[in-house]
Order: structure tokens, then C-alpha cells, then sequence
């Protein structure tokens, strides 16, 4: 165990220096090779151990006085933990591309066309054309897309994916708080909060699995879902881009789910103004996410799914309407059109 916290600590020296230091200018492809294969060894030392609550505790103890010396050398250095070996490689390739000390020999070898990247079994990784692999890999996906059933296998394979990622961090003991890095992390690599990938959220949300994993599950998307009410831009935009139908089940299936849907729709309504000129209800701001007769349609719909909610909405709204000076008159409250509208 002392080795491979020595080894540990090493990649993780090696990855500030791939980053932050003028050293890379130095850099040869064996020295390329060996610094992915060292990242290449956190990775299985994280496959190996992330389910080893004691073990995965000491080797984060180890990272943080590992950090600690290199927060000293490194102004501006980003601390390394645990849940962050799975993906070292690619933290080691980001790192080296935007140090801006790296030779152009080097960036040839990684953005090599002529020899596609080996990952045969060796002492040490072919990192020839490793980045035109990645974006080789990329543009097909880029090229397939259009092909592609949005809420088909890809969605539901990615949701899981998300899943698993999310499990193997919380199994491993006091690693909660890095959830939140994980799922930003899959955000950037998702484009931002597009329609992909808020269906990708909806499947993590809406992956069943057995019973033996029912607890482990749970836990990831009760974590999933504290990361979307503290995004309330990504939860507004998945209410917005989701079909109607599968923003019910998921507030059928998690109640967190569901008084946050509620929220977004009352939070849209508070934003409305009455259009004199068009005799109706809009959204104040230029990006009109819904009309005021969507709005009621998804009240209707949230009310048929989960009929207990509908009384407490009800007396909100009513609450918000007498603040409002309760008035029979249309265009005074949005709150009291909402209600006539909901209760015809």
C-alpha cells in the first residue's frame, strides 16, 4: 500500500506539471507515453478500489497532503481527489493542451492522422494521434446524431452510465460533495443544458435496477436531483425542452421532482404580465418559455398525475391572489386567471 500511495501521489505531482510547468517544453513521446501510463494506473487503481471505503479514505488523505504541497509550488492549482482518478487521463490531456509552454513536437504526436492511436497491451501507451482519436470518435457521433432516437438507447445508455458513475462515488465514503463535479463535468461534455442532454438527466431519474443496487440507486438520484434545484437554469431548460408527458413521470416517480416542476411553473407564472394589445397573459422577458394556456395545461396535467397536490397549489394560489387584491376582474392577478383557468 505504501508503494501505491507513493505512485498516487506522483501522478498526481505529475499532472500539476503537465498543466502549470515550463518542464513539458522538455517532453519527448517516451516521455509522453509514460505520463499516460501513469494516468492510465490511477484509473485502475480507482476501478479496483472505489467500492473500499477504508482503503479509498486513505488514498484521499494521501491526495490532500499531496495538494497541499503543490497548492505552495502552483499558484492557482486545482486540488486532485479520489473521484477525480477515474478520468486522469483525460485530466492529464486537458492539462497538457492548455499549458501554453507545451511543444509543437508534442501536439503533433497527439493530433498524429497518420498513425491512429495503439491501445494495444505494452509497457508503455502509443499516444500517436490520440487527440485525432478523440475527435474522429467525436465527429461520428456529431455525423450519427441526426440518425438518432433522442429518447432511444443512446438517452437511456448515457442516463445509466451517469448512474453507475454516480453510485461508484457515493459508495465509496464521504465523497458526496464531488457528485456535484461529476455531473458538471458530463454537463461541459454534453454542449450545456441542451435537449440531449436533459433527456440523458431524465433517464438517470427514470433507471430502475434490481433490488440488490434499489439502495445505491436512490442515493444517486436523490443526489442527482439536489444538483438540478441548485441549477435552477438546467431545471428550468429541462422543464421547458422535456415532452410534457415525461416531466410527469418523472414527478410521478421522485417528489422532489414534482415540487420542483410545481415551482417552475409558479416561478414562470410570477414572470407573466397581461399584454393589453393581445387580450392575454405573456412572460415579461423576451424568451418566452410558455404561453398562459400551456401554463394552465401543465398545472392540469401535474393535478391528474398527482391529485393530493392540487388542493395545497390551489390555496397558494389563492393566497398570492388576495395579495394581489383579490379582484374578479381579468388581467389584474395572474394568480387569480390562473386559478378560474384551472378550475373551468
Amino acid at each position: 500500500m505504501e508503494a501505491v500511495l507513493k505512485n498516487l501521489s506522483s501522478t498526481a505531482e505529475l499532472l500539476a506539471v503537465a498543466a502549470r510547468s515550463s518542464v513539458v517544453e522538455q517532453w519527448d513521446k517516451q516521455t509522453l507515453s509514460r505520463a499516460f501510463h501513469w494516468a492510465r494506473y490511477c484509473e485502475h487503481i480507482f476501478s479496483r478500489f472505489h467500492n473500499n471505503t477504508t482503503i479509498n479514505r486513505v488514498m484521499g488523505k494521501q491526495l490532500e497532503l499531496t495538494n497541499e504541497s503543490l497548492r505552495a509550488v502552483f499558484p492557482g492549482y486545482t486540488d486532485i481527489c479520489f473521484s477525480d482518478l477515474f478520468q486522469c487521463q483525460h485530466l492529464l490531456l486537458m492539462g497538457l493542451l492548455k499549458n501554453p509552454d507545451l511543444p509543437i513536437s508534442i501536439m503533433k504526436i497527439l493530433f498524429d492522422t497518420a498513425s491512429p492511436v495503439n491501445n494495444q497491451q505494452s509497457d508503455y501507451l502509443d499516444v500517436t494521434g490520440f487527440c485525432s482519436h478523440i475527435i474522429q470518435c467525436k465527429s461520428a457521433c456529431k455525423v450519427l446524431s441526426p440518425l438518432t432516437d433522442l429518447s432511444g438507447a443512446d438517452v437511456e445508455v448515457q442516463g445509466a452510465v451517469l448512474m453507475e458513475r454516480l453510485e461508484d462515488l457515493l459508495s465509496g465514503g464521504g465523497e458526496a460533495c464531488r457528485t456535484e463535479h461529476i455531473v458538471n463535468s458530463f454537463l461541459q461534455e454534453g454542449e450545456g443544458a441542451s435537449g440531449h442532454f436533459c433527456l440523458v438527466i431524465a433517464a438517470a431519474l427514470l433507471t430502475r435496477s434490481n433490488s440488490a443496487a434499489a439502495a445505491a440507486q436512490t442515493a444517486s438520484q436523490d443526489c442527482l436531483l439536489d444538483w438540478l434545484q441548485k441549477e435552477q437554469n438546467v431545471l428550468q431548460q429541462m422543464c421547458s425542452a422535456l415532452p410534457t408527458t415525461l416531466i410527469i413521470d418523472l414527478a410521478k416517480r421522485h417528489l422532489k421532482c414534482r415540487d420542483a416542476y410545481c415551482d417552475v411553473l409558479k416561478k414562470w407564472a410570477s414572470s407573466m404580465e397581461y399584454s393589453m394589445s393581445e387580450g392575454e397573459w405573456v412572460q415579461a422577458n423576451t424568451n418566452r418559455t410558455v404561453s398562459f394556456q400551456r401554463l394552465t395545461e401543465r398545472f392540469l396535467a401535474l393535478f391528474a398525475a398527482c391529485p393530493s397536490l392540487r388542493e395545497d397549489v390551489e390555496k397558494e394560489l389563492n393566497v398570492l391572489n388576495i395579495s394581489d387584491g383579490d379582484f374578479d376582474v381579468r388581467g389584474l392577478s395572474v394568480w387569480g386567471d390562473l386559478l378560474s383557468a384551472i378550475n373551468k
